[in-house]
C-alpha cells in the first residue's frame, strides 16, 4: 500500500505492554511459581508431579463441570505441597515480584489463604508471618510495590472465614489490604461469609471476593449486595445482566478480569469471547490479571496483548486500562500519582522508569538524608 506521496504506507509500531506501568491486583500465591521452581522444589522433597504439571504446557482443563474444578483444584494442591519451608516461600514471592516487573507491573496486590500453607511452617499465624516477610523482602529487593490479600475459602466453615478476617486485620499493618473469598463459587453462598466481610471492612480492609466466573451474574450481585464488595474477582459474567454492568459503572466497582483463565477454565471457548470490550464500553474499571500463571501459561503483560489482538484494544485504551488497575487498587495516594503520570508517559512516547529506577532513586535519597543528618 502506498501513502499519498506514493512511498510505502507506515503502520505506526504498537507500545510495547511490559514497558506500560500497571498495577496487577489478581494473582493467587501458589499460581504465581514459576514452572521451573515446581519442579526443582518437587524434586528437592521427592514429590511426584503429574504430567500436566511437567509438560511444560498448560494443563487442559473444563472448570465450568465439577470433575474439571476438581482435577483444576488437585494440581494447585500438589504444586502447593512442593512449598514446605520459609526459603521456599521466599524464593516463590521474590520470583512472582521479578516476574511482575519484567511485565510492566509496579504494584502487585498477591492473594493467599495462609490457612492451605499453615500445617507446614508451624501454624496459622507463623505462615503469615513468613509470608509477609516475604512479601516485604521481595518488594525491597526488587522495587515492586506489593501488598497481600487474605482470602478465605468457600469450601470451609464460615467460622474459619472469621477467624481468618481478625487475623488479616490484626496484621493490617504489615502489608495486609484486602479479604477476598476464593474456590468454587458454585459452592459455599457469598451471604454465608458476611460476617467475616464485616469484621475485615471494620478494619479497614477492602473486600474482594471472587464472583461472576463458574457462575452467572447472580454471584455478582451477592458479593455487592451480601459482602459489600469493592472489588470482584472476575465478574466477567456480569456481562450477561445489562442492569448489573451499569450498577458495576455507577459504583465503580473494579472487577479483577483474567482472560487467558477464563479459557483455560472453559469460562470461555477463545479468548475473543471474553466480553472485555462489552464491560470497558459499559464503564465497568477493569484491572487485567494473571490469575495462576503456573497452570494458565500466562502473566500478566499477555492479558494486556489479549486485549490488544482480540478485542482491538487501542494504545490508548490499554493505557485507561492500566489506569483503571491503579484506580482499583489499595497503593497509597502518592503511588497512584506517580503510576497514572508514568501512564501518560508510556502513551506519549517518554522515557518511563522502572519499578528498580524508582528504588534505586529512593535509596540514594535515603543515602543522602543519612549523610545530611551525620
Amino acid at each position: 500500500m502506498l501513502s499519498s506521496s506514493g512511498g510505502p504506507l507506515r503502520t505506526p509500531t504498537a507500545r510495547d505492554v511490559r514497558l506500560l506501568p500497571k498495577a496487577h491486583l489478581h494473582l493467587h500465591f501458589t499460581g504465581s511459581m514459576r514452572p521451573g521452581t515446581l519442579l526443582e522444589l518437587a524434586d528437592k522433597y521427592g514429590v511426584r508431579l503429574p504430567e500436566a504439571l511437567t509438560s511444560g504446557r498448560p494443563p487442559k482443563l473444563r472448570a465450568t463441570d465439577e470433575r474439571g474444578w476438581f482435577r483444576f483444584q488437585r494440581l494447585y494442591d500438589t504444586a502447593r505441597s512442593c512449598l514446605r519451608e520459609p526459603e521456599d516461600i521466599r524464593r516463590l514471592v521474590r520470583e512472582a515480584a521479578e516476574e511482575d516487573v519484567r511485565d510492566g507491573s509496579r504494584w502487585l496486590e498477591i492473594q493467599v489463604d495462609p490457612t492451605s500453607y499453615a500445617p507446614l511452617l508451624g501454624g496459622l499465624t507463623p505462615a503469615l508471618e513468613i509470608i509477609l516477610d516475604a512479601v516485604d523482602g521481595a518488594s525491597r529487593e526488587t522495587g515492586l510495590g506489593m501488598r497481600v490479600v487474605v482470602a478465605a475459602n468457600r469450601m470451609k466453615h464460615p467460622l474459619d472465614a472469621r477467624t481468618l478476617a481478625r487475623l488479616a486485620v490484626r496484621y493490617a499493618d504489615r502489608g495486609i489490604v484486602g479479604f477476598g473469598l476464593s474456590n468454587d463459587e458454585r459452592r459455599g453462598m457469598a451471604r454465608d461469609f458476611d460476617r467475616a466481610f464485616a469484621i475485615a471492612r471494620e478494619g479497614g480492609l477492602l473486600a474482594a471476593p471472587h464472583g461472576g466466573e463458574l457462575s452467572g451474574p447472580g454471584s455478582v450481585r451477592s458479593c455487592l449486595d451480601d459482602l459489600d464488595a469493592s472489588r470482584i474477582g472476575h465478574g466477567v459474567r456480569a456481562a450477561e445482566d445489562p442492569r448489573l454492568l451499569s450498577r458495576l459503572a455507577d459504583r465503580q466497582i473494579t472487577c479483577e478480569v483474567c482472560p487467558a483463565s477464563n479459557v483455560a477454565l472453559g469460562v470461555y471457548d477463545k479468548e475473543g469471547d471474553v466480553p472485555l470490550r462489552t464491560l470497558f464500553d459499559a464503564g465497568v474499571p477493569l484491572a487485567l490479571g494473571a490469575d495462576d500463571p503456573l497452570l494458565f501459561g500466562s502473566r500478566l503483560a499477555a492479558q494486556y496483548e489479549i486485549a490488544r489482538r482480540e478485542h482491538g484494544f487501542s494504545d490508548a485504551e490499554l493505557a485507561e486500562l492500566a489506569r483503571q488497575s491503579v484506580r482499583g487498587s489499595a497503593a497509597p495516594e502518592d503511588v497512584r500519582r506517580g503510576l497514572l503520570a508514568d501512564i501518560d508517559a508510556w502513551l506519549t512516547g517518554t522515557a518511563v522508569p522502572t519499578a528498580r529506577d524508582e528504588a534505586a532513586a529512593r535509596d540514594e535519597a535515603a543515602a543522602r538524608d543519612r549523610a545530611t543528618r551525620v
